[in-house]
């Protein structure tokens, strides 16, 4: 008996040692694993970045914001008119911010022009409405919701659905051509899900309304972008002075110092017997002016100063000359 407690008691103090042993032995250091690009490689992808050159800031555009109409069947009603459209309201507020942050455009009110002119009359002061080159229309043609679900054996889910179409027109205000058509589309959702009856809830969302449309605004914005990127910049001389070229245009339509701009003599403007449009004819390049400063300190008052680095205006109409970007030179 003796000889089986001594046993007893020695297996207890080896088990405890052996405990204490695994206890205290370290755990070997998880080694460490680089990403898929080493950092070397990420190091030299931000000097490649860094040294870059800077691209050529994209010059604004002069725009006018028309009328965004309400086409549904949603919030009509024999008692509402045109006057009071709460949703093509919102459209023409979601369209105005967009085009505005876009950077690409210098956007002037038009649908609320009335309220400007009312304010004017009230404070005495001269309402100064700036021409610009095309008016934006379109309408709300499609928008809708939904809700689509899945029943099974314990489970069920529900969701619903906001889908929001819009079509905008860029208006040439010269000849009332509409010379590019666009439309832009948004859907907005939210899902809840639930199992023997526990699981998420919701009620009507009315906050999908509002991002479908912003969804939908924001598409047709970006085809609009693109279409007027394409075609050509221009501004004009304002004066001449001892050498140096007074242009149109500053740092807030995006002209920044050793950008170069084509000087052009406008050509003849004949009327086709086939379509009814004046067309004028190709014109004729006289001269490169290069950007040295800027001035003015908002959008209404800024301007550029050039030197002519190309070519000779001497004796020329300056107003009657037009001014390209040809897309070089800017730093």
């Amino acid at each position: 008996m003796e000889n089986l407690a001594a046993w007893k008691s020695g297996s207890i103090y080896a088990g405890v040692i052996a405990l204490l042993s695994g206890c205290a032995v370290q755990a070997p250091p998880v080694p460490l694993k680089e990403a898929p690009a080493s950092a070397a490689s990420q190091a030299a992808a931000q000097r490649a970045v860094a040294q870059a050159p800077v691209a050529a800031p994209q010059l604004k555009r002069k725009i006018a914001l028309g009328r965004i109409t309400n086409e549904t069947t949603y919030g009509q009603s024999l008692l509402r008119d045109q006057a009071g459209d709460p949703l093509g309201k919102q459209t023409t507020d979601l369209l105005s911010k967009e085009l505005t942050q876009s950077g690409a455009f210098l956007v002037f009110e038009r649908p609320d022009v009335s309220r400007l002119q009312a304010e004017s009359t009230l404070t005495a002061t001269k309402l100064n409405l700036v021409g610009v080159d095309t008016l934006v229309i379109g309408s709300l043609n499609e928008f809708g919701r939904k809700t689509v679900g899945q029943t099974g054996f314990a489970s069920a889910s529900k969701r619903q659905v906001a889908f929001a179409k819009i079509d905008l027109r860029l208006v040439d205000l010269n000849s009332g051509l509409v010379y590019f058509a666009t439309s832009g589309a948004g859907e907005a959702s939210t899902e809840t899900a639930s199992t023997f009856g526990f699981g998420s809830q919701a009620a009507y969302d009315g906050t999908l309304n509002d991002a479908a449309i912003r969804q939908a605004v924001a598409d047709a914005v970006h085809r609009m972008t693109s279409e007027l990127a394409s075609r050509p910049w221009q501004t004009v001389i304002l004066s001449a002075d001892q050498g140096r070229f007074y242009l149109s245009g500053g740092k807030a339509q995006g002209i920044v110092p050793g950008m170069t701009f084509s000087v052009e003599m406008p050509g003849k403007v004949v009327k086709s017997a086939q379509t009814g449009f004046n067309i004028a004819l190709p014109g004729t390049r006289v001269g490169t002016l290069r950007v040295d400063s800027t001035f003015g300190d908002s959008d209404m008052n800024q301007g550029s100063v050039a030197t002519l680095t190309s070519g000779n205006l001497q004796g020329m109409a300056l107003d009657q000359l037009v001014v390209r970007f040809d897309g070089g030179g800017a730093r």
